[in-house]
């Protein structure tokens, strides 16, 4: 027991660690300061196990870059849409935008008819900060299929849209998003959208709604939507007021 309490310091240490990179409730920060080894030891057991499981993309990645060495080789002797198409997924996953992006413009041509191919391209171009190029793929995207990966392409489209300065045009994408359900991840943008707009009651709306479900998520889903929640808690602060 004596040895146990003597690597408390240690587990303390660990546990404020885990909490900074990953801030989950704040009231854990108590429960690790004031109740020394066995409050840090239920934060580990509670909050820092389960996140194990979230490295299970970090250990993906390794074959992830074995396969995109292997795609590299193989499109020097057989330079296919379809090895393209693998390869610039795998990029996009790994945030290479820009080698993403030639590999789907190398995989796209007169005869493609999937959108998937554009998607990703318009994905590519918006993270490297290219909005205007962007903007025709997903709204090719959005008019075949609206509610293409889980209207991932809406959300796209309505950044994108905002970004290019069609600030109406944003504003109508954003409500229609959120009249269904939406992700947390939608909702949020939309709030900052709204905020950004001068519109605050619409934007303190979706925050609350999003801070109702999150007292249904089980813990998995807060972990895994920890960013979101985090942003739409801060805007929740920054906005004023509202009867």
């Amino acid at each position: 027991m004596r040895s146990f309490f003597g690597w408390g310091f240690i587990l303390q240490l660990i546990a404020i660690v885990h909490f900074v990179r990953r801030r989950p409730e704040n009231f854990w920060i108590w429960i690790i300061f004031f109740g020394g080894a066995i409050g840090a030891t239920a934060y580990i057991l509670i909050e820092m196990l389960p996140d194990l499981g979230l490295m299970r993309h970090s250990m993906k990645g390794f074959s992830r870059r074995k396969r995109i060495r292997m795609l590299r080789a193989m499109i020097i002797e057989n330079p296919s849409a379809g090895n393209y198409e693998e390869l610039g997924d795998l990029l996009l996953e790994e945030k290479k935008y820009a080698e993403a992006r030639d590999c789907f413009d190398n995989a796209i041509s007169s005869r493609t008819d999937h959108v998937d191919p554009f998607y990703r391209r318009g994905i590519a171009a918006f993270e490297l900060g290219d909005a205007a190029a962007a903007l025709p793929d997903f709204e090719r995207v959005v008019k075949t299929d609206p509610k293409y990966d889980y209207n991932g392409a809406q959300l796209y489209y309505a950044r994108s849209l905002a970004a290019v300065g069609r600030t109406d045009d944003a504003m109508r994408t954003f409500e229609k998003l959120t009249e269904s359900a939406g992700t947390t991840e939608a909702l949020c943008y939309a709030a900052e959208f709204f905020a950004a707009q001068g519109r605050p009651a619409q934007a303190k709306e979706l925050v609350e709604r999003i801070a109702k479900r999150k007292l249904t998520m089980p813990a998995y889903q807060k972990r895994r939507e920890r960013p979101w929640l985090r942003r739409s808690s801060s805007l929740s602060k920054r906005l004023p007021l509202t009867n």
